[in-house]
Parts: structure tokens; C-alpha cells; sequence
């Protein structure tokens, strides 16, 4: 479609910018904004700033550097309400995307030069653990914000789609992420780790509650396992859920605790040449942690939810519990070329149900929509159905 329409000035609000050092909106906002460039569009993105070195340009997108307040609770915020009051001083955007239903307060500033808005609502943010009560409440009023402030909503799974109808009355436009698709695993890159292909258990997440790297840790501590388990991630705001993961580990020699791995070669290569990848993420949407797994060629368990059955499909496994796991881990080391034919299966579903070239013509359909008077502002006040979304709706199979 990107020459049959007319070519528009795209911004990009609402995330840490590129080049992505990050999973989720970050590499969307760089995998579509890239693509929309070389479709003819123009993309501003707006960056956090974080070192001296501020480009101006990244893959054809226009970059701008702005600050914001390093802090848990403020930093998102602060930052796009900077960028909300460069955008409206600035010459006029076509469209702009939003990412994080957080930013609702901002939309009314985004649009009051008649531009177009459509918010990327994530999963359910207010069920996160790292937020206190206060900001639990802020995030569901922020839903209603988005419902009735954006001229559209977008949603990464059919889950999140099915929440936004249920609890607000209102349609999404369904445009998920994409995968990479790792051709050629480097089993070179994790030997100066001591680790060999096929000979580790792997979980790679932000430390916090709702990601469960607790439960797993303790499950694989739990059991009888032989090969290793090798844990990627941190938490700059979770200190004592980091706290207690590192006091299991450091009681078990077998868990080997690797901290943020920035080099994404790097981590690529974890996941491709793991024996079975373990997701414990359960409140977003399709996440891009799982996906990368998938594309990276590797066998997944997944914590059982209804976001990560409908990515997974029948070829993934899932756990509830530490012991889940523990019997999970000590199963997939008599089951190796088990697990390499369904990490190719999954491997294979990425590709087919996850292209990013898919993904940025679902932006490009959206913001040509919107461009053409397209709106559901107004259609619904943002007051709640009533309905309740409780944890077991979430994590029922679909």
C-alpha cells in the first residue's frame, strides 16, 4: 500500500526512542518506523535523552532528543508531555502514534493542532505489581482516557482487543508485532559464557512480579535438573523482588545470573541455542520477548495465560507454579530433539503470523484511515460496561 496513498508526516510519541537498546514498543517503533521511510513517509520519533550523543536521523527517521525525570512513576510521563509541547510549536504532523495507554493525559495537547491520534493501549498495565495502589488506579483511568481522547485504539492481542470491547464498548484496530527470524545460529558468540548449544535452560525478562522470574528460578532450584539455567535481566526500579531472585541464585551454583545483555547479537544467540526458553510474562499482550524466542528458533514454556496460548498455539507448553516447572526442566533434558522440532514449528508460526512488513502496512492502513476522517473519539465516553476482567479471564485458555 505505501504508494498508493498520499505520503505523511508520522510521529512517534511515548517510548525510550531508537536505535531500540530495548524489547516491545522501542523495536516497534524502529521495525514500522523504518518501514514507513522507505514506504515515502516522513517519521519523527521522539527519544529520550540518555547520552551525549544525540543524532538527528536514525534509518531515515527524524529523531528528536528531549529529557525526562528518572523516576519509576514519572519518567514515561514527563518525557512525552515534553514532546507533546514540542510537537504542538513545531510544524504540523499528519498523524501521530502513542504508545502507552499512560501518556492519555497528553492526547488533548497531541491534537489540539487537528492532528489524528491513535494510542498503542499495551496490555493491562494496572495489574503490573510494581505499581502501588495510586498508580494501579491512574492506569485504569488513563483506559478511559485513551477510549475517549483517541481518534483509535491499537491492540497487540486478540486478548487486549476482547478487553477494550468488553469493558469500554469500543473496537481496535488489531495490529500485533513482528519477529525476527534467526537463520543462522552462532553458537561462537555464548562459548566466552562457558555455555554450549543446546545446554541451558533460559529466562530472559525485567524483573518484576508479574513476569514471574521468582516462580521460575525457585522451580528449576526445586528440581533435579542438570543443565544449567541462565537468567537475563534486571530491574532499575524493583529492588527487593531483585533481591530475593539473586538470594536463590546464589544458593544454587547451577543458576547463572547474567544481568541486561545489550548486545542483541548476543542475545539472539541465547535464545537460539538454549534447550527451552522460559516465559513468565502474564499481563501484556503479545510479547516481543516471546516472539524473538520464537524467531530465534526456540522451544517455549510459557506461563499460562490466554496472550501467550494465542501467540504460542499448540506447540507451546505452559506452567502455573514453581513445581511446574521444576517437573518441566528436568522433562525437557530427556527430550532435546524433542524440543529442536518444535522450536522449527514455532519457528515457522513466527514467520508466518509475525512479519513486520505486515505489521508496518497496519499502521499505514490506519494512519491512511484516519487521514480520511476515520474516528471513534466520541463514539464512547470511556465509563466502563461494569464487566469484570479478573485474573482468571486473563488466564484461561482460549
Amino acid at each position: 500500500m505505501g504508494d498508493t496513498g498520499p505520503k505523511l508526516r508520522i510521529a512517534m510519541f511515548g517510548t525510550r526512542g531508537v536505535p531500540a537498546a530495548y524489547s516491545g514498543f522501542e523495536t516497534a517503533v524502529e521495525e514500522v518506523g523504518r518501514r514507513l521511510v522507505e514506504r515515502g513517509h516522513e517519521v519523527t520519533v521522539y527519544c529520550r535523552t540518555k547520552t551525549e550523543e544525540k543524532p538527528k536521523e536514525y534509518l531515515g527517521m527524524k529523531l528528536v532528543h528531549l529529557p525526562a525525570l528518572r523516576s519509576k512513576t514519572l519518567e514515561t510521563l514527563s518525557h512525552t508531555g515534553f514532546s507533546a509541547i514540542h510537537a504542538f510549536f513545531h510544524r504540523r504532523q499528519d498523524i501521530s502514534f502513542v504508545f502507552n495507554a499512560a501518556n492519555a493525559p497528553f492526547l488533548p495537547l497531541i491534537r489540539w493542532r487537528r492532528v489524528p491520534v491513535a494510542v498503542h493501549v499495551d496490555g493491562l498495565e494496572w495489574k503490573r505489581g510494581k505499581w502501588s495502589n495510586l498508580g494501579k488506579q491512574y492506569y485504569r483511568r488513563a483506559e478511559q482516557y485513551c477510549v475517549r481522547w483517541g481518534d483509535a485504539l491499537i491492540s497487540d492481542a486478540q486478548g487486549i482487543a476482547d478487553y477494550y470491547t468488553r469493558e469500554f464498548g469500543i473496537e481496535s484496530a488489531l495490529i500485533s508485532y513482528g519477529s525476527k527470524i534467526l537463520r543462522t545460529p552462532k553458537p561462537e558468540l555464548i562459548e566466552p559464557l562457558g555455555l554450549k548449544p543446546g545446554g541451558y535452560h533460559l529466562v530472559v525478562a525485567r524483573f518484576e512480579p508479574e513476569n514471574h522470574v521468582d516462580l521460575i528460578v525457585e522451580g528449576y532450584s526445586a528440581s533435579d535438573a542438570r543443565l544449567p539455567l541462565v537468567v537475563v535481566g534486571s530491574a532499575p526500579y524493583a529492588a527487593e523482588y531483585t533481591d530475593r531472585i539473586a538470594a536463590v541464585a546464589a544458593t544454587d551454583p547451577r543458576i547463572h545470573m547474567l544481568g541486561g545483555v545489550w548486545d542483541q547479537d548476543l542475545l539472539d544467540q541465547l535464545y537460539a541455542n538454549s534447550l527451552e526458553y522460559f516465559h513468565g510474562h502474564s499481563v501484556g499482550g503479545t510479547n516481543p520477548s516471546l516472539l524473538r524466542a520464537m524467531g530465534a528458533g526456540a522451544a517455549v514454556a510459557a506461563f499460562d495465560v490466554s496472550f501467550n496460548r494465542e501467540v504460542l498455539g499448540d506447540d507451546g507448553s505452559f506452567f502455573r507454579d514453581a513445581a511446574d516447572v521444576a517437573e518441566r526442566v528436568v522433562s525437557a533434558e530427556s527430550r532435546a530433539e524433542e524440543l529442536r522440532a518444535t522450536g522449527e514449528r514455532l519457528q515457522a508460526r513466527a514467520e508466518r503470523n509475525y512479519d513486520w512488513d505486515a505489521v508496518a502496512t497496519g499502521y499505514e492502513e490506519l494512519a491512511q484511515r484516519l487521514m480520511t476522517g476515520y474516528s471513534t473519539r466520541g463514539k464512547r465516553s470511556g465509563s466502563r460496561s461494569g464487566s469484570t476482567w479478573s485474573d482468571e479471564t486473563a488466564a484461561s485458555p482460549r
